[in-house]
């Protein structure tokens, strides 16, 4: 079973002392050692034996700062053995362990060349010393250098291989995290532009007919008080409310459902909100009084749905507009397809404006509309005459877009 740790967060300090598996490991060898040195027959006085157990003991200390000073570490435990193994006669594995182990945590921190100077210099010194060897009895023989610089090696490899591997886990973990972020980034945008798109339909909807049966209705009354037992203009105006009220649950109705994914459009139900039914809206607004014209130029070519909703939605907006604040007479609708747009105006003859703003959200909202598609849409006074104009522009297939691009088909 492989032992894991937990990993530092980024960015936080590197303790200056740290207890590990290889340093616990190294203190058990460091007992065992020492342990033996009281009863192994040496011939080693007290200063001996406490120099001994103090080269030891300072090799394992040193492990615990070898994450923060791995090169000094590494050099300290190189001299130590260049001191211990030629003065003692105890021979204790445990200033060789701590010197290839931090050769390991050198080649792991990163410096190679370090750990590779420091191993060739280790090998250099014991092919000397032994070369040296007094009457010619060598305690390494050439075998075992050789085992033991391919061990020195395979660490110091093994080392450089786990630094490798972390900085590509790191790195795969910072794409990740940034790919996570991207999305939640994504996921945020189209939320927000998802419940703006809801509102705009849901205010189109709803605003457009409740106005019209708040005026009528209004109307209606203020005339029934005049003329009271004359029952005709409220049937009417019931008749109209009836009728309004019906579109503005069916439209309400037809956005909830895709809200939820289902379809709940029926067969004998009327045709989707689109070009083909501004005759409908131009309808329902002269009953309260507003005489509108629809005007169309060229010839209308196949508009796409997204297209032809948009332009209902901008003018049943602009309708509305002038039924609650205007104070008109008339309105004029003028459609007009040219090569590969659609332009469309809605005009009054009422009071204008003093802050387009000030008609709330449905300027906004009709501006947005012009511009996901492609488009544009202006919205002003009129200076030729009293009134107020709101203008759009939206490309149809085979046009293209501000920035180049070829609009959908």
């Amino acid at each position: 079973m492989a032992l894991t740790f937990p990993r530092r967060s980024p960015g936080a300090a590197e303790p200056w002392f740290r207890v590990d598996v290889l340093m616990a490991l190294l203190g058990v060898v460091l007992l065992v050692e020492t342990g033996a040195l009281f009863l192994r027959d040496l011939d080693l006085g007290p200063l001996a034996l406490a120099g001994d157990i103090a080269v030891r003991t300072a090799c394992w200390a040193a492990f615990g700062v070898r994450h923060r000073w791995p090169v000094a570490v590494a050099t300290g435990a190189l001299l130590a053995c260049l001191g211990y193994y030629p003065l003692s006669s105890a021979d204790g594995a445990t200033p060789m362990i701590a010197l290839v182990a931090a050769l390991y945590t050198v080649a792991r921190a990163g410096q190679l060349a370090a750990a590779v100077t420091l191993a060739a210099l280790a090998v250099l010194f014991v092919t000397y010393g032994e070369t040296l060897a007094e009457d010619g009895v060598r305690h390494v023989d050439n075998v075992a250098l050789l085992m033991l610089s391919g061990w020195v090696v395979s660490l110091i490899a093994l080392g450089h291989a786990m630094r490798v591997r972390s900085a590509y886990q790191q790195e795969v973990e910072q794409r990740m995290l940034a790919a996570e972020r991207e999305r939640d980034g994504r996921a945020r945008q189209s939320a927000t532009e998802e419940r703006l798109r809801i509102a705009r339909e849901l205010h189109d909807v709803l605003g457009h007919n409740i106005s019209l049966i708040n005026v009528q209705s209004a109307a209606a009354l203020h005339r029934s008080a005049k003329r009271p037992g004359q029952t005709a203009e409220l049937v009417t105006a019931l008749e109209f409310v009836r009728d309004t009220s019906k579109e503005a649950l069916r439209e309400l109705r037809a956005t909830l459902g895709v809200l939820r994914q289902v379809d709940e459009a029926a067969p004998t139900e009327p045709a989707p909100a689109g070009l083909e039914r501004i005759a409908e809206l131009a309808e329902r607004a002269s009953v309260g009084g507003l005489r509108v014209r629809v005007t169309t130029e060229g010839e209308p070519p196949v508009v796409p749905a997204q297209i032809s909703l948009a332009a209902y939605r901008i003018v049943q907006e602009s309708l509305t507009n002038v039924t609650r604040h205007a104070g008109a007479n008339t309105a004029e609708v003028h459609l007009a397809y040219g090569p590969g747009e659609l332009r469309l105006r809605v005009e009054d003859d009422g009071a204008g404006a003093s802050d387009a703003g000030a008609l709330g959200s449905g300027i906004a909202g009709m501006a947005a509309r012009a511009r996901a598609l492609g488009g544009e849409l202006t919205a002003a006074n009129r200076e030729a005459a009293p009134g107020f104009r709101v203008s759009a522009r939206l490309p149809l297939p085979g046009a293209r877009l501000a920035d180049g691009r070829p609009t959908a088909g």
